[in-house]
């Protein structure tokens, strides 16, 4: 019925999974980015189906009265955080009925305990480098769906203190004349930062991601990055010279520290090292565990595994 590249005008009147609005045009439904329920917007066509397409976000014509301004000003182009043009106490009550419509024939789903704060709550940050054509060192997040690196220096999502340690490694790259890593011509330096955080103890690791084992000015780079920041406790090499989408290789080497920092959670210390599984959000963790617990009603004597 409808083709690439028609402009249409459509309500929208259901979110899907992803955070994406969905509408109809004469029985045609179609997915849009960015939009949210109360939304008519003028959308153009960019993939056509037989009876569904999906749809680019061009004007609003009327916005939705739960619609509110991203706190971050890069939201739309990265992609990462779909809701955050909508306001906190809609995205609950959003994820609310999608859970109630999965479970409702198997038991009542319990209303979201939601966040006090619901921003910089990543205690593990990722950033990918390269330099532009201009020769800029840039460093941020993939574009969603792309391999275009969207520059962020500060994310609504991400702890502090790992961003600002990653716009200080941008910066001293330069003068200790180190490149970024060049995908196409698989050569260059540095291709990702991961750095983690014991929100409890306050520990930071700081992971290098480099395409060559080769580390000119290793040493005077640690000590650079660790007076400006001592709560750096340990930082890793990761060497990665394969062309692919994982960021982490598989070998490493420790230039300071012991190669892991510490956390507690719920009580219990534990050890994190740079490929260690550990929740990114410690706040909800420390939540949905103990709500677990409180539903699993130990007595003492149970073996729990």
């Amino acid at each position: 019925m409808f083709k690439k590249n028609d402009i249409l005008t459509v309500e929208i009147t259901d979110m899907g999974v992803d955070g994406e609005g969905i509408g109809k045009v004469d029985g045609f439904t179609l997915f849009v980015k960015d939009a949210l329920i109360g939304d008519v917007a003028e959308v153009k066509v960019m993939k056509a189906k037989k009876q569904y397409g999906y749809a680019r976000l061009m004007e609003l014509l009327e916005a939705s009265p739960d619609r509110v301004e991203p706190k971050c000003p890069v939201a739309r182009p990265c992609g990462g955080c779909q809701l955050q043009n909508l306001t906190y106490t809609e995205q609950l009550s959003f994820k609310q009925k999608k859970v109630e419509k999965l479970l409702s024939k198997f038991c009542k789903a319990d209303k979201i305990i939601g966040m006090h704060t619901p921003y910089h709550y990543r205690n593990k940050v990722q950033a990918a480098f390269r330099t532009d054509k201009n020769g800029k060192i840039i460093s941020g997040v993939y574009q969603s769906g792309t391999h275009h690196i969207v520059g962020i220096d500060e994310c609504m999502t991400e702890d502090v203190t790992a961003d600002k340690i990653i716009v200080a490694v941008r910066k001293i790259l330069k003068s200790f004349k180190l490149t970024t890593y060049d995908e196409d011509k698989q050569r260059g330096f540095l291709r990702h930062i991961l750095v983690k955080r014991g929100f409890a103890t306050n520990e930071v690791m700081l992971v290098l991601v480099t395409g060559t084992p080769v580390f000119p000015s290793k040493n005077n780079f640690v000590k650079a990055i660790t007076k400006q920041f001592p709560e750096i406790k340990t930082v890793v090499q990761n060497i990665n010279p394969y062309r692919t989408n994982l960021v982490l290789g598989d070998v490493q080497k420790v230039l300071y520290g012991k190669g892991y920092i510490e956390d507690i959670l719920c009580g219990c210390k534990f050890r994190i090292s740079p490929k260690s599984f550990y929740q990114i959000n410690p706040v909800q963790t420390e939540v949905l565990y103990n709500k677990a617990i409180e539903f699993a009603n130990l007595k003492g004597k149970e073996t729990v595994l």
